[in-house]
């Protein structure tokens, strides 16, 4: 079994990932998880796969041509993981089905994200990565308590009643997620909070890695950056030097490099077209199936690599996203 985890370069609820460059660390290779993946936490991992190419395809569907999009479909479904051990009936199934987890009954499902959580936290000590959840209520309102019950002991979710009609609501919320991404993103809910809401779930991770292969600083250069739509923008780009160790394919119209971090249990696979004009077609043509081909053919070599430089910020109300994957009845006040 492979062991690396991916950061999938469509790489955020909530998602703070600065990767650093600088002098490599001493850091201990990591050749397996500290354990073998049961067989729930495999179906679990399965489905979380299938429904992050189903929100990407969907997101980039719905999205203006030629914007960039920058989602984490763990902290998507790991928040929608939470919300759904408070659902029933119908609605509770649209959304297993929306998030790929049809056939596997609740107590698999928390199970599954129990067993992920304690993998993933620690996996690699030379590596930053936090996975926070919290619940926000409205005070004098009544939640089931077998809810608030599962989403601690199965995700370790904050939960907290507020009073949604304080001035320092907002906040409260906001000073959460600030120190749960490190100061990334400094601000999720907007104030006044609505006297629609009644509940908030967050999920927020936070990530930063030094590159197992450090670029070299002193070879930053201005390169050129090939633009979705033609023509060309210079833009800061690093580079090793030399050819350095990573895995890497070409093949299938695409080209992808897999770049580890510390002692490689994560690492940034990055899938670049044979030309921006190909970046729509790709995008549209992912599919778990094709994703695990690439993986499969990723060879060990030297590789020259140079990359831009990039910051991203992005936000998508996920309503209309989700409705189209199939849980539109979760939205609805008559019917949910």
């Amino acid at each position: 079994m492979r062991m690396t985890t991916r950061l999938f370069l469509i790489l955020a609820a909530a998602a703070a990932l600065p990767a650093a460059c600088g002098e490599p660390p001493t850091t201990p290779i990591i050749t397996a998880l500290p354990r073998a993946l049961t067989a729930g936490e495999q179906q679990l991992v399965a489905a979380n796969n299938r429904f992050a190419f189903s929100l990407f395809r969907e997101i980039a569907r719905q999205e203006p041509a030629g914007k960039n999009l920058f989602v984490s479909p763990v902290s998507v479904a790991m928040a929608l993981g939470m919300t759904v051990n408070g659902a029933a009936g119908t609605t509770r199934d649209s959304m297993l089905r929306a998030l790929e987890l049809t056939g596997l009954s609740m107590a698999e499902v928390n199970a599954g994200y129990r067993g992920v959580i304690d993998l993933l936290r620690g996996l690699d000590r030379s590596v930053e990565f936090t996975l926070a959840n919290s619940i926000w209520y409205r005070t004098g309102i009544t939640v089931g308590q077998a809810f608030l019950d599962d989403t601690r002991r199965y995700f370790d979710a904050q939960v907290q009643a507020l009073n949604f009609a304080s001035p320092t609501a907002a906040r409260t919320i906001n000073d959460w997620v600030n120190s749960a991404t490190r100061g990334k993103i400094p601000e999720i809910v907007d104030s006044p909070i609505p006297d629609s809401v009644i509940m908030y779930l967050i999920n927020a991770i936070y990530f930063k890695g030094s590159w197992t292969q450090q670029f070299d600083r002193a070879r930053t250069r201005n390169a050129n950056f090939n633009l979705l739509g033609g023509g060309l923008v210079l833009a800061p780009t690093m580079s090793h030097g030399d050819p350095a160790p990573a895995r890497y394919y070409a093949g299938d119209g695409v080209t992808v490099v897999d770049l580890p971090y510390g002692g490689r249990a994560w690492s940034m696979t990055i899938v670049l077209p044979r030309s921006a004009a190909a970046t729509d077609t790709l995008v549209r043509g992912l599919t778990p199936e094709r994703w695990d081909a690439w993986m499969a053919a990723l060879d060990s070599t030297d590789v020259f690599v140079t990359m831009p430089k990039f910051t991203l910020r992005w936000e998508l109300e996920l309503k209309d996203v989700l409705s189209a994957l199939g849980m539109g009845i979760a939205f609805s006040c008559g019917d949910a």
